[in-house]
């Protein structure tokens, strides 16, 4: 591809499909008609570079309105956003839902991930591609965690078009599969939010905190909302101020729930204490751990419990306006959200005047495009900025310079949606549930070899083997995953270890972000250790040597003892505990710290190759 302005011309859809998210270019240098003006000077030039973060959804608008990314409409895009090329080619490829190449329009995307595999993704796969052969006008592409694994098997069916049409099929057979790329208006609706947590149909759902209000109230009713309850603890944070509200989230012991386990009011108090405007608030909705569908869920069924912590946390921290990034493979949750932040807009909770406070905010949603590596915060930072989505090197940390490098405080969904009950509860009734180092109610995601998977909501200390008794396990368990792919196996025999930050860590295994992935002995594990090793090495960003290469030589020594096609598998072990210690030690970001943990367990703790 010519990777500087070339010739090739976009097509009358692909402009129009700029131009409704850019508008009309006001001259010939942004791609208009020449007129005589433009031979006399050019403008335009530095207002577009300052929308640099534009190209992104610009992506998404061509690829949701043709299907694949052309070389004349990404020139054109370019042009509109003074963006070199080259810099937006390696852009467009960095993300696994665009195509620059010619795609049909239908995109079926089957989950082949580590729920999906013990659920017979495989022979899901085989069947579709066999009904869906060349000539049908859908491409099948085998695709990680689609967060849909409490329906698991899985897959999604995206049609290009104006409006692109979509449609989850969960838990998918070949017939439903074909259905919903065939004729994605026709395709069964998917159910409700609620059938996803299982606590929700149970005699003590008033124990719930987080997921009180899933399947209580309408997602798309504000007012149903607020009889709930809801905007009690933006009333309360404007009440306080917010240093206020900072102490109360202080004081609750909230700490990250994404798995780093950062203690949430110092993050808070860092950034709000920087001298640089603006400051920004982020929240990280982008979960692609395999296992992982919490905020799925929480957005799908109570959206404006997620509109209502993120001002509070953009008070709380001096920021006057916030990005949502939310995951590509969700289009339930986007249009739950966009309905639930235009109502809020709309009834004043939301713009130049929150509540009456004078107080201003407002929220915008950036879509991810299928990159795990882009749940790092810097790399996420780096995505919605319009580059590639590779973690940044620390410090300056993101409180100091983050996004548009200004002080910037990012948080998940479940960590921003806890701040509503330390508000309305109060900090000490809060800090009581849990454990001491663990304060609060946690989600966890349970999925695998189980009768009832879903999100379960419990206190901090709960027991492994108290969840797993909830979501009822099926047969005789062989291996419990926790943290998903980036965490580690637990033997059946360690049951009883308390779901703690500190529980965990000091039975050598981590909690993350409430992944509880169940096997039983009919699962095959080298395979399932193979599908982790290839998970890591298709989603490393390249940026960095201990990854980019550690997660390949993870990958063939994995392939070689699977397939038996090495000399001896004790080498090949050797090699693997080598490499896993080079790219922990050295490797840039979480990813490939982490990529080896899962493998190393299944080694240490159930001697997968003995």
């Amino acid at each position: 591809m010519d990777l500087r302005f070339g010739d090739s011309k976009p097509t009358d859809e692909e402009r129009a499909a700029v131009d409704a998210l850019l508008g009309p270019p006001e001259s010939s240098w942004e791609g208009a008609d020449r007129s005589d003006a433009d031979l006399r000077w050019a403008r335009g030039g530095r207002e577009a570079r300052e929308r640099r973060d534009l190209l992104l959804p610009g992506l998404h608008a061509v690829n949701d309105r043709i299907g694949w990314i052309s070389e004349g409409a990404l020139d054109y895009l370019c042009r509109r956003l003074t963006v070199p090329p080259a810099e937006a080619y390696g852009v467009a490829t960095f993300y696994a839902m665009f195509s620059v190449k010619p795609r049909p329009a239908t995109v079926l995307h089957v989950c082949t991930d580590l729920a999906c595999a013990a659920a017979g993704a495989s022979e899901l796969c085989a069947g579709v591609e066999a009904r869906l052969g060349l000539g049908s006008g859908v491409s099948v592409e085998r695709s990680p965690c689609l967060g849909l694994c409490e329906r698991a098997p899985a897959a999604l069916a995206i049609k290009a078009g104006d409006p692109v049409r979509t449609a989850a099929s969960a838990p998918a057979t070949v017939e439903r599969a074909v259905l919903a790329a065939s004729s994605p208006d026709s395709a069964p609706e998917e159910p409700p939010a609620a059938l996803a947590v299982p606590q929700a149909g149970r005699a003590d759902r008033e124990e719930l905190v987080l997921l009180s209000r899933v399947g209580v109230v309408d997602p798309a009713s504000l007012d149903d909302y607020r009889a709930h309850g809801g905007y009690t603890a933006l009333r309360q944070a404007f009440a306080i101020g917010p240093a206020g509200v900072i102490r109360e989230v202080t004081d609750a012991g909230l700490v990250g729930r994404g798995g780093a386990a950062f203690p949430t009011g110092r993050k808070w108090q860092a950034t709000a204490s920087q001298p640089d405007h603006p400051h920004y608030l982020v929240c990280n909705a982008d979960e692609s751990e395999p296992g992982t569908f919490k905020d799925r869920v929480v957005m799908e069924g109570d959206p404006y419990s997620l509109v209502e912590a993120m001002t509070i946390a953009g008070y709380a921290v001096g920021a006057h306006k916030g990005y949502l990034y939310l995951r590509g493979e969700y289009p339930r949750a986007l249009e739950r959200m966009e309905h639930a932040i235009g109502q809020a807009r709309a009834r004043g909770l939301l713009g130049e005047d929150v509540l009456g406070q004078g107080y201003a905010f407002d929220i915008e949603i950036r879509r991810g495009a299928g990159a795990y590596i882009c749940g790092e915060e810097t790399a996420l930072f780096n995505s919605i900025e319009g580059y590639r989505g590779e973690p940044r090197s620390k410090p300056p940390f993101p409180v100091e310079k983050g996004l548009f490098g200004k002080p910037t405080a990012e948080n998940n969904v479940e960590t921003l949606v806890n701040v509503l009950p330390i508000l309305t509860m109060g900090s000490q009734t809060y800090a009581a549930i849990g454990t001491g180092k663990s304060t609060g109610p946690k989600l966890f995601c349970v999925s695998g070899s189980v009768d009832r998977p879903g999100i379960y909501e419990l206190p901090f200390g709960a027991t492994l083997g108290e969840l797993l008794d909830l979501a009822g396990v099926r047969k005789r368990l062989r291996a419990v995953l926790l943290g998903g792919a980036a965490g580690g196996f637990v033997r059946p025999d360690e049951l009883d270890i308390p779901l703690t930050f500190e529980g965990t860590r000091e039975a050598g295994a981590t909690l993350g972000s409430g992944v509880v992935l169940a096997f039983d002995d009919t699962v095959p594990l080298p395979r399932l250790l193979l599908r982790i090793a290839e998970f890591f090495r298709d989603e490393s960003c390249g940026q960095c040597v201990p990854c980019r290469v550690g997660t390949v030589r993870q990958e063939e020594a994995l392939h070689r003892i699977v397939e038996r096609t090495g000399a001896d598998a004790a080498s090949d072990i050797a090699l693997l505990r080598e490499v896993g210690r080079a790219m922990k030690d050295a490797s840039i970001c979480g990813l490939g710290q982490t990529a080896w943990n899962a493998v190393e367990s299944a080694i240490d703790r159930l001697g997968a190759y003995e």
